[in-house]
């Protein structure tokens, strides 16, 4: 009996001297209720007394300005479309009015232009006849000179004498030419010679007479030109 309980005591110290930190660590490991868990942060509540804008909360994205709008109603868009129909209507009246006084102008211009032609082809036509109604009593001396015997110079000159009178009331006149300074605005060299009686550009001779008709050269004169030896 001794030997047994020998046996016992031995097992029951050991038991009893097993160090507590183990045992503590077991116990840990065995109980999951022993696990420490996060630690969660829980929402501030606001407090009566304070100041809403210095709690701290997820902030929420601007909205943007224009972003949301609402859709217009059926009634503001017959509204709108009944305004751009009369913008339309109005639009289209100007126009139809512009066009028509365009097309009056450029018919009033029209008719402006064929009565200045008109004007224009009757006065020439009245010049020409008056002009040939004065050369008719020319043309009656031309043919009593041919018809006279003897020498006809003296009727000649009278019936040129009388031309140039004609002539002159129209506004022809002859271009001065032998003894002047050569002018090219009337005056066409056909040739030069030389001179040393005369001033280099001074007009010698007359080949064909020039004339200005109403201030307006028709026919420039040829001459001889002088020039320096």
């Amino acid at each position: 009996m001794s030997t047994e309980n020998d046996k016992r005591e031995p097992a029951a110290r050991e038991e009893q001297e097993t160090p507590e930190g183990v045992e503590e660590t077991q116990d840990t490991r065995a109980d999951p209720t022993s696990v420490e868990q996060p630690s969660v942060e829980q929402p501030s509540v606001e407090q009566p007394g304070e100041d809403p804008g210095t709690l701290q909360g997820p902030e929420l994205p601007a909205r943007e300005s224009g972003a949301e709008e609402e859709p217009d109603t059926p009634e503001g868009v017959e509204e709108e479309l009944a305004a751009l129909n009369a913008q339309l209507e109005e639009a289209r009246r100007e126009r139809d009015e512009y066009l028509g006084a365009l097309r009056r102008l450029k018919a009033e211009f029209e008719n402006s232009r064929k009565r200045l032609e008109r004007e224009r082809s009757r006065i020439l036509e009245t010049a020409s006849e008056r002009l040939v109604v004065e050369l008719l009593p020319v043309l009656d001396n031309l043919d009593r000179a041919l018809e006279a015997e003897g020498d006809i110079r003296q009727g000649v000159r009278a019936t040129r004498d009388q031309l140039v009178d004609v002539l002159g009331n129209e506004g022809l006149i002859a271009v001065a030419s032998d003894g002047q300074p050569f002018d090219p605005n009337v005056h066409e060299a056909v040739m030069g010679q030389p001179s040393e009686e005369h001033e280099e550009g001074t007009i010698l001779q007359t080949f064909q007479r020039g004339y200005v008709l109403n201030g307006k050269p028709i026919r420039a004169a040829k001459v001889v030109v002088a020039r320096q030896v």
